[in-house]
């Protein structure tokens, strides 16, 4: 083969990147390196090398069917993929001595093809409009394009079976919509929020929630079929059943479905035949009393390209929406995920990590999990300082403005005296040392003059605060418990300063 390792993986990345997000791709794809291309009985093969045994458990518990499919576009059907794993010597487990290993890809079942990856020797997937013949009497229906009369549908509701409600973690945030999803799993279409509209950002949890109400309802009510489909999918199948004159069998497959669960019907804007059809269906489904439950990443009198008539029936029932998750929340998805994943992690780096990683629940995993890589890889103790370092591109830098009354108050919550006692003329030690210690702080985390910190503790003398920052750096230098609490305070300063 003509080309080199190197090319060939390259090539391999440019599909990759496009399928998954930055941080994973720099995370789990951006350390592997090409090491041999070669031709065999079997095909060509590709090497590659892992930095260790964990990326290889990692990449084939999470990306084995997007690399297979990847290396089968570049280097055709027959293309395989084998790693080269480093292995420690004093690697017992593996039961062997050496510096590396070379083990196979697996090959997984056949999944939808990544974007820009076509997989010709995979079978067509279950909703392309392929004619069929008609299946004995009696039998269930799999295929949205084959629909013997009225007999039920039968169908794979596609669901993900990690999203579940004991799964995901409540807050201010999002209880409204995880309450009303509740409710809806356990009255599908019983109650007054049909349709059910759930809106928000990205990675918010809204495809989590949405798919719980179908696991709910195919975990406790037998009879009723479900499914989930992305409107792409959905615009997609309907596209196919144009083209091969099956449309009455796609609007008569969908109109069986008892919850119909859509995820991110903005992307309907400026489809004008789907949103046609899909109008027909709703109607037909909430007719009949069935379930429909939608998801949007912005509210209905928001999205455009709607038809005005389609728009007003998003709105017939509840609307809710989910907001980025609070601290609180932010702490406990973190707890949560370690525990999962049985992962070691000290309370002052999840809350480092909730305290600067605040966009959506995405971005927060996604930290926790490079964290680990990095303390894996690296065999470092996944303390504060790796947090920072290995964390830093992702943290913004956008530092809250720290206040003198901000320090106060940490300051007296750290020594449980209230606050307007270091303001205060009282002359107790336990209130002159916490005094001492704010001033200290003070003037080395603020740009505020001495006469201002002086004037924000009761009006004091700049030279009362000279005398306080003098006496704090000498107890710091000859009492080291003194020394250690000063550490502390200054740690939840910086946590709390960002």
């Amino acid at each position: 083969m003509s080309k080199s390792p190197e090319e060939v993986w390259n090539e391999c990345l440019d599909v990759i990147r496009d399928n998954i997000s930055r941080q994973s791709f720099k995370t789990w794809f951006a350390p592997i390196k090409p090491m041999a291309l070669a031709q065999d009985g079997e095909g060509v093969r590709l090497t590659v090398q892992l930095p260790s045994r964990f990326y290889y458990e990692w990449l084939e518990e999470h990306y084995s069917s997007l690399l297979r499919k990847t290396v089968n576009k570049v280097l055709g059907a027959n293309g395989r993929l084998f790693y080269d794993v480093v292995i420690e010597k004093d690697d017992a487990e593996s039961g062997y001595d050496g510096t590396s290993m070379q083990l196979p890809a697996r090959r997984p079942a056949n999944e939808p093809a990544p974007r820009g990856v076509t997989v010709d020797a995979a079978p067509p997937v279950r909703s392309a409009p392929s004619p069929a013949p008609e299946p004995a009497a009696g039998s269930p229906v799999t295929n949205p394009f084959v629909i013997p009369g009225i007999q039920k549908v039968q169908v794979d509701s596609r669901l993900n079976r990690n999203y579940t409600f004991d799964r995901f973690i409540e807050g201010d945030c999002n209880r409204l919509a995880r309450s009303a999803s509740l409710a809806i799993a356990q009255h599908p279409g019983g109650t007054s929020f049909n349709p059910f509209l759930l809106y928000g950002g990205v990675g918010l949890g809204k495809t989590h929630l949405i798919q719980a109400i179908g696991n709910y309802i195919e975990a406790n009510q037998t009879g009723q079929s479900v499914l989930y489909v992305s409107s792409e999918r959905f615009t997609t199948e309907f596209v196919q059943a144009i083209q091969h004159n099956r449309v009455s069998d796609f609007s008569l497959f969908y109109r069986q479905i008892d919850l119909l669960i859509i995820d991110d019907v903005q992307f309907f804007s400026g489809k004008e035949k789907t949103q046609e059809e899909f109008f027909h269906i709703f109607n037909a489904l909430h007719q009949a009393g069935k379930q429909i439950v939608l998801s949007a990443d912005r509210p209905p009198r928001d999205i455009q390209g709607i038809e005005e008539r389609l728009l007003s029936r998003f709105q017939w029932g509840l609307s809710a929406d989910v907001q980025p998750p609070d601290l609180e929340t932010r702490i406990a998805i973190l707890q949560r995920k370690s525990e999962e994943d049985g992962i070691g992690v000290t309370p002052d780096v999840i809350e480092f990590v909730a305290h600067n990683v605040k966009s959506n629940i995405r971005e927060l995993e996604g930290a926790l999990i490079r964290l680990l890589a990095h303390a894996t890889l690296h065999k470092r103790e996944m303390d504060l300082p790796l947090a920072r370092e290995v964390l830093r591109d992702l943290i913004k830098e956008t530092r809250v403005t720290l206040t003198i009354e901000e320090i106060q108050r940490l300051v007296c919550g750290y020594f449980s005296i209230p606050e307007d006692l270091v303001r205060a003329k009282t002359r107790k030690r336990e209130v002159v040392q916490a005094r001492q210690v704010a001033m200290f702080f003070a003037k080395q985390l603020t740009q505020h003059s001495l006469k201002t910190i002086g004037l924000h503790f009761g009006g004091r003398d700049h030279s009362t605060v000279i005398h306080a920052n003098q006496s704090v750096e000498d107890q710091m230098e000859t009492d080291p418990k003194f020394r250690h609490m000063m550490e502390e305070i200054r740690h939840r300063i910086e946590l709390r300063s960002r």
